[in-house]
């Protein structure tokens, strides 16, 4: 199982973008003042964050005048200042596709109960740029080209996302369990699948969240199965080393 590639940053600031739960959001009131809210939050298949977002809110008003926005992810769990984090800079607006949908629904699924009121829409942060501070004197800026997956890394296997995620979870939960306590020295679950992605895949249990990284970029679901079973075998070996 491969670690984040700690010597780009662009791609560091993609992995703090996947594992994200939520978010700080900045945006510009209309008589130009910051204002910054947490905001819940999921990634696409490309990476770039997607929102559910109360057109009520004070922050979805702000977005109406000026869609220019910021966006903080925190890394820095357990590790203080140490940590890595990274601040995206670019614009909010409208997302129509279901994928994303699912993807932020499969992460949140509490918010199914408010996603289909009218008054909530579905957003995608456009990536312009990142600003990672990934510790002391390890600080780099990223343009989009670093930080987004090109279309043609991930969208082979976003058609096959929503049945791996269903089959792992209703006939796998075993494997599920492996990749949580044995790869990730996480507790025991029940842990579920909430995503998989061209670079890794996402499992969750109540609050906790553990992202595992696949050794190489997969595009189809043959190649995500394929990766999926090396990661059991990893995993069985290492349990009983």
């Amino acid at each position: 199982m491969s670690e984040p590639d700690t010597t780009n940053a662009g791609s560091q600031i993609r992995f703090l973008a996947r594992r994200a739960v939520r978010a700080a959001l900045g945006t510009v009131m209309a008589d130009g003042s910051p204002y910054v809210s947490l905001v819940e939050m999921a990634t696409d298949g490309a990476g770039e964050p997607v929102l559910l977002l109360s057109g009520l809110a004070q922050h979805t008003m702000n977005l109406r005048a000026s869609p220019s926005a910021s966006l903080l992810l925190d890394g820095t769990d357990g590790l203080g200042l140490d940590g890595p984090r990274a601040t995206l800079v670019g614009h909010v607006e409208p997302a129509a596709d279901e994928a994303a949908r699912d993807r932020y629904l499969a992460r949140h699924p509490h918010a199914a109960a408010y996603a289909a009121f009218a008054d909530f829409g579905l957003y995608r942060f456009r990536v312009a740029r990142g600003h990672l501070v990934a510790g002391f004197g390890r600080i780099a800026w990223a343009d989009r080209a670093d930080i987004v997956l090109d279309d043609g890394l991930w969208q082979g296997l976003q058609a096959a996302e929503a049945g791996i995620v269903s089959h792992m979870n209703e006939d796998h939960a075993d494997a599920l369990e492996l990749y949580a306590t044995v790869l990730k020295g996480a507790g025991p679950g029940p842990w579920r699948m909430c995503g998989i992605d061209a670079e890794g895949f996402d499992i969750a249990e109540g609050s906790r969240r553990e992202r595992l990284i696949f050794d190489t970029l997969v595009g189809s679901s043959g190649e995500a199965r394929s990766a999926l079973v090396d990661l059991v075998k990893q995993a069985r070996r290492a349990a009983i080393a």
